[in-house]
């Protein structure tokens, strides 16, 4: 029996948002998913939703994970609830990504990937022994030096 074939543990008609995002492993934890909730970064069906928002299947979520330039929105059709979190390919038979979420978030990583390296905008970085040798012996006083 492979993983598909095997019914899916937990199964309920309605479950609570927070705990959905986490049995779908879109979060480690229901108090991460909690907070994201209330920051409104998740909705349902376009609306912002509570944690205690009941979901059932067909609904469409919208999920923004990240920060600043980093974020992704991925917009998934939940296809089944479950109060259990198993390994991933359970977790990814909950759901089913919009094709459109799945062109953007791949579209996110190709500019992630090809985005200028952060530490080549440093000109000089930290100063190797020899430069703070030679920092030091500028700023030392001489009795040799003419004056």
């Amino acid at each position: 029996m492979t993983d598909d074939d095997r019914p899916l543990p937990g199964l309920t008609e309605r479950l609570r948002l927070d705990k959905w995002l986490w049995a779908a492993r879109f979060y480690k934890t229901r108090s991460l998913a909690a907070e994201d909730i209330d920051k409104g970064r998740v909705q349902v069906n376009d609306q912002v939703a509570k944690a205690s928002r009941e979901l059932r299947a067909g609904d469409v979520v919208c999920v923004r994970q990240g920060s600043g330039q980093n974020a992704v929105t991925r917009t998934v059709v939940v296809q089944a609830l479950s109060t259990v979190r198993g390994p991933a390919p359970q977790a990814q038979r909950l759901y089913a990504e919009t094709p459109d979420s799945v062109a953007a978030r791949l579209a996110a990583a190709e500019r992630r990937r090809n985005a200028a390296e952060p530490a080549e905008a440093i000109e000089h970085g930290r100063p190797t022994k020899r430069d703070r040798r030679q920092l030091a012996d500028w700023d030392r006083w001489s009795a040799s030096l003419d004056e």
